[in-house]
Parts: C-alpha cells; sequence; structure tokens
C-alpha cells in the first residue's frame, strides 16, 4: 500500500513539517515533567551498555526512557510523579494487569518455599491439567519465553518429520527464533535485515511466503520438505494483518494433506479470548506456543503437541542417540513459575476477565475509528480480542508486506510522545494497545479524547 511513506511531503496524509513540529514540541513538554528521570536517564545509565539494561528500552520514541517507581493494575506512575494510564501492559507481558493480586499471592506464597530445584511440585501437577483444559492439547512443556518454546517445538517437528525446513510469513514475530528472521525484500527471500553478527543464510532452512495467500502456501509445500509451518494467527508486530475469511480452514487443510506439522503461536493473540485464537476459531495445530502473560508477568512460556505428535517424539525418542536434546534451559519449569501460572489459569485468565477486556476493546477501536473519520484521515484501527492498534495507512492490509508499506515511524512517534504528555502509554512499536481486567472505561475514555484531539491538531 505504502500510504505510510513519505509522498509529496507528506507521511500518512500528514505534512512533514507538522509531524516533526509536533515531535518537537511534545519531547520537550515530556523533558519538562520529568526533571529527576532526565538527571538518571538523560545520559544513560552507568555500567549498562547503550545506558540501559536491554537494547529495546532505546526505542522507545520519547527523548530518554520512562523511570518507572511503580505499576499496579493498569496504571504506571514514574519517579517525577506522573501517573500514566497503561495500554503497553510490558508487550502483553502484563496483559491482565501489573501485579494481579491472585498472582501476588502465589509468588509471596512461593518465596518462602524455595525458587528453584529442577523437581515438580504440587502446583506443576495443577498445572499440567490448566493447560489440557484451557488450551486443548494434551502434552506440554515448560520454557521461560516463547523464543525458547518455539525453538524446543521446532526441534520436535524436524524429528517427527524427518523434514529440515520450516515455513513462516512474511512480517511475522516468533521472539528471536532464527528460523523466523527471514523476510521477503525485492521479492525474494532474506535474511532479515538488520540483524547482528547473523553468519549463516537463514534461507537454507526457511520458506517465506506471504500471509493470506493459499495458493504461495500450497505451491511451497509442495516438495515435500515443510517439517512445520509456524504461523501467528494474526500478524501482530508490524501493523496488524487479520486473516482472511477461510483461511485458517485452509492452512490447516493444506498442511495436513503435505503431512507438514502447524504450529501456532499465540504469545499476542492470546488477547482474542480464554484459550487463545486458537480455542474460539477451532485451529486444530499440532503444535501450540504461548509466552509472555501466560504467569502474570513471572518469565514463562508453554509449549504443547498433539496426542498424534507426541506418539511420534516418543518413537523418535527411542531410536536416537542417547545425548542432550538441545531442549531446555535449567531455570525452565521452576516453582515459582508454576504457582504464578497456577494463579494465572485459574483466577485471572478467565471468561469473566476477558468478556470486560472484550467490552472495553470494543469501544476503544471504535473511539479511535471515529476520531480518525471525523478528521479525514487515510488511517483505520483494528482489532483482536483485547488487542488493538491504529495504522497510519488506508485497510485493511492483508500480507506482512502491506503492513511495512503502511508503518510510518515518524508519524507514529509523534503520536506516541504526546499520547504520554496527555496521560496515556501504548507500546512504542506499532501502535500497540491492549485492554486489562484493570482497565477502566475512564481509561479508554482518556485515551480516545487524547488520540482524537492529537489527530485533529495533525489534519490542521
Amino acid at each position: 500500500m505504502g500510504s505510510g511513506s513519505e509522498k509529496a511531503g507528506r507521511i500518512g496524509g500528514i505534512p512533514v513539517d507538522r509531524i516533526v513540529a509536533l515531535k518537537a514540541r511534545e519531547a520537550e513538554t515530556y523533558a519538562r515533567a520529568r526533571p529527576k528521570a532526565a538527571n538518571a536517564l538523560s545520559g544513560g545509565i552507568d555500567g549498562f551498555y547503550g545506558g540501559v539494561p536491554m537494547h529495546w528500552m532505546n526505542d522507545w520514541p520519547t527523548p530518554f526512557p520512562l523511570l518507572v517507581e511503580k505499576a499496579r493494575g493498569a496504571s504506571i506512575t514514574d519517579v517525577d510523579g506522573n501517573m500514566l494510564a497503561d495500554f503497553c501492559l510490558g508487550d502483553t507481558g502484563s496483559m491482565f494487569g501489573h501485579s494481579p493480586a491472585p498472582v501476588a499471592r502465589a509468588i509471596r506464597r512461593q518465596a518462602g518455599r524455595g525458587l528453584t530445584y529442577m523437581l515438580p511440585d504440587e502446583d506443576a501437577i495443577a498445572v499440567g491439567r490448566l493447560l489440557k483444559k484451557t488450551f486443548g492439547l494434551p502434552f506440554w512443556q515448560i520454557a521461560t519465553t516463547a523464543t525458547d518454546a518455539n525453538r524446543f517445538a521446532l526441534r520436535v517437528a524436524r524429528a517427527v518429520t524427518g523434514r529440515p525446513k520450516i515455513l513462516v510469513f512474511n512480517g511475522c514475530y516468533h521472539g528471536s527464533v532464527d528460523e523466523t528472521m527471514v523476510r521477503i525484500v525485492d521479492g525474494r527471500p532474506a535474511n532479515r535485515p538488520g540483524l547482528a553478527g547473523e553468519f549463516r543464510d537463514l534461507t537454507a532452512g526457511t520458506k517465506v511466503i506471504e500471509f493470506n495467500d493459499l495458493a504461495a502456501l500450497e505451491a511451497a509445500l509442495a516438495g515435500g520438505d515443510v517439517a512445520c509451518v509456524i504461523a501467528e494467527p494474526v500478524l501482530t508486530n508490524s501493523c496488524m494483518v487479520l486473516a482472511d475469511p477461510g483461511y485458517h480452514d485452509g492452512l490447516r487443510r493444506l498442511t495436513r494433506a503435505a503431512g507438514t506439522l502447524l504450529l501456532i503461536d499465540e504469545t499476542h493473540t492470546i488477547s482474542t479470548g480464554l484459550g487463545g485464537y486458537t480455542r474460539r476459531h477451532g485451529l486444530g495445530p499440532d503444535l501450540f506456543v504461548l509466552g509472555k502473560p501466560v504467569a502474570g508477568g513471572v518469565p514463562a512460556s508453554v509449549w504443547g503437541m498433539s496426542e498424534d505428535v507426541a506418539a511420534r517424539f516418543r518413537a523418535y525418542e527411542k531410536e536416537k542417540t542417547p545425548g542432550y536434546s538441545g531442549m531446555g534451559t535449567t531455570l525452565s519449569a521452576n516453582p515459582l513459575q508454576f504457582a504464578a501460572m497456577r494463579a494465572t489459569l485459574e483466577e485471572v485468565m478467565t471468561e469473566a476477565n476477558y468478556a470486560h477486556m472484550e467490552r472495553l476493546a470494543a469501544r476503544l477501536v471504535d473511539g479511535l475509528s471515529a476520531a480518525i473519520a471525523k478528521n479525514g484521515l487515510p488511517w483505520h484501527a483494528v482489532r483482536v480480542g483485547a488487542r488493538v492498534e491504529f495504522i497510519c495507512a488506508p485497510g485493511p492490509l492483508r500480507t506482512g508486506g502491506e503492513a511495512e508499506g503502511a508503518h510510518a515511524p515518524a508519524l507514529e512517534a509523534a503520536i506516541h510522545v504526546a499520547l504520554v504528555n496527555r496521560g496515556v502509554l501504548i507500546a512504542p512499536f506499532h501502535n500497540m494497545m491492549l485492554v486489562s481486567p484493570a482497565t477502566t472505561v475512564r481509561q479508554v475514555d482518556r485515551l480516545v479524547a487524547a488520540f482524537a484531539a492529537i489527530c485533529a491538531e495533525l489534519a490542521g
């Protein structure tokens, strides 16, 4: 589509000079309101490379990061006393709110009973049953991040199929899994631009096609060399792309016909509802991965497999050479994870909480869409459950290539800082907003009003 790119001195339909002026003014306002954070962070934090503990903390478009004093429910308070309605929620890690009460209680209880000992406990027994009940698949393993869970699941897929390749969708997000760091560049598969220190041609083990293209999928699977298709149900990490009607039915039908396993990564689309997009839409995957919010903010992830995959993997394990499988990390499946996961699955990840989240997310996307329409902007807003994005280009988008073309970093950055100055925090990377069980109508209306005011100013 390309609407996010600069055309005739405009980005997303807005004159560039107007965007630059807004960003400069809002940056000054931001800095004035945060003298303590400026003193601590504007020169970087001593001892950390790049001045931050993790490099992506420098990706926030603010002049310097927020310095958080505390977070509770759906609010963050910084060291300068500014309180923000938090719609970023740790980029899904705190999708159910900051420190949900049941999770906080479980952490306190477990802290006195040991944090790691490489053995199961009673919470582990409960979590196994809860995973089966909530997500449908019969067999599960625990990891610490969704990246790890995806890596391990892909090893299983290659092992049981005897095939070397996986298939990904252009623009996908699966953490930092090597095989998924492939994009379509100038019409050809290529390593994702920007990879640091990568010495391999990742396209040797990966095929990449556009999302929503069943003909391309059928052609890519025809060679019989693809072990697994790894898929987000919705492309989520760069201008959200929803599946066409019937697409997931076609994806499942074609993978089964080709003898290829289907891995559904719900790390972001768990916003859809209890059991994720998979349960709501009956996707029937062979492998399933969920990270980020599954333990209420404690680092944890899960990966599950079907009865058939488990049986094939048992047979493979009997025949393989003894030795380390390359799957598993020492701190995974620790009792703190189990305590937090049990509390999340039993008391936080509930139908009632999802109903609240979906109701307010619908209010949010309707408000954003109304502001866009009122100001005659060539933008759109989109939602999957409790997850909402505004996109500074016409829609709907259908492929990762279109999503990349719709991305408007300079415009989005200006809007982001302006929202922060109006008491609202959204994700810094792709205009993502999440509604949690703790989010209130007042917070949603505050975000809508702030967005509408910014749209009016940009539209002139």
